[in-house]
């Protein structure tokens, strides 16, 4: 008896399992096919919600363009396109085209020197036995400055004066008594310090620029600061062949004390000179593909190019030969950025 009960238990226990099994293989066989509509189901009502509140969205999205269209369209609107586009011009400054002088200048280094400064030399050889006077002196043309004793051994002769032949002052006086001397030494350098030169060198390529009456501006170590009009008034004839340069002589328009013969100069000399002539800022030339070029602004405001021809330049100006006239507004600063019809804002300063 208890053996049938346990078997029916084991026989029980057997079903319940082969149940499961055959209900969880049933489950999954049917999974693959019931997932779809389900997913298809669940997405649809997930997505109706928002695809509804996307086009609710989107239409007031799109309306409020619609709206700052319709305010643009307004006085407002047109300020903001002010407001942009002043903020989008190009900021320079222009300098009017005028007539003016340009001169072309060479710089170049002299000294200061005495006027008709000239070496004084004795007329017979011998020992030197007199210096009547020392540098700083002032002689007159005609006076006794040394004595020259000719004498050799077994001859006596009398003493040869050495004579000035300028007035002047002593500039130098390189001998002393007792030194021996002869016709082609120098016993003094004498010169006029009333009147001062300045000797300079002028390169060849300049040299033809050179003539008498060229003005210049002398500046000097000793006066940093000041410049001095002087003006060429000796011109050589031949050029060194060594240096290749072309001796010249300046003097001073006016007379000043502070001036020393000896000063280093530094001689600024115009060897070239227009007047009344297109001038403009030498910085608001552009060389571009071998042209020069400028930007002029016109009454809108707007930057137009224009090619020009150059002339005559210096540091700070150029001539301009045609291209633009007087009174045109030519960019002085800024042009480096500018293209032709760019709308451009000036400041002034």
């Amino acid at each position: 008896m208890k053996k049938s009960r346990s078997r029916a238990a084991v026989t029980a226990v057997i079903v319940v399992l082969i149940v499961i099994f055959a209900g969880l293989t049933a489950y999954s066989f049917l999974r693959p096919k019931l997932a779809p509509a389900a997913g298809s189901a669940a997405a649809g009502s997930a997505a109706g919600g928002p695809a509804r509140a996307a086009q609710g969205g989107g239409a007031r999205q799109a309306g409020a363009p619609a709206q700052g269209a319709g305010r643009e369209g307004g006085p407002a609107g047109g300020q903001a396109g002010n407001a942009q586009g002043a903020r989008g011009a190009t900021v320079v400054r222009t300098t009017e085209v005028v007539l003016g002088t340009i001169e072309n200048s060479v710089v170049i280094n002299g000294d200061v020197l005495a006027a008709g400064q000239v070496t004084i030399y004795p007329t017979v050889g011998g020992k030197l036995t007199e210096l009547r006077f020392r540098v700083g002196d002032r002689v007159s043309r005609g006076q006794v400055v040394a004595m020259v004793d000719p004498s050799r051994p077994g001859e006596v002769f009398s003493q040869s004066p050495v004579i000035s032949t300028i007035s002047g002052t002593v500039l130098q006086a390189p001998l002393h008594s007792g030194d021996t001397v002869g016709t082609g030494t120098a016993v003094y350098i004498i010169g006029d310090l009333s009147v001062l030169e300045v000797e300079t060198f002028v390169p060849e390529r300049y040299a033809n620029a050179a003539r008498r009456g060229l003005a210049a501006l002398v500046s000097l170590e000793a006066l940093p600061g000041e410049a001095f009009p002087a003006a060429v008034y000796e011109v050589s004839p031949v050029l060194d062949p060594a240096s290749r340069t072309l001796r010249i002589r300046l003097r001073f328009d006016r007379p000043d004390e502070r001036i020393r013969a000896g000063m280093f100069a530094t001689v600024s000399l115009v060897t070239n000179s227009r007047q009344d002539v297109p001038v403009i800022p030498r910085a608001s030339v552009i060389n571009t593909y071998g042209s020069w070029i400028v930007f002029v602004v016109d009454n809108d405001n707007i930057a137009r190019r224009k090619v020009i021809s150059l002339g005559l330049e210096n540091e700070s100006s150029i001539e301009v030969l045609n291209g633009i006239e007087t009174g045109d507004r030519v960019v002085s600063t800024g042009q480096n950025f500018l293209s032709d019809g760019d709308p451009v804002r000036v400041v002034e300063g």
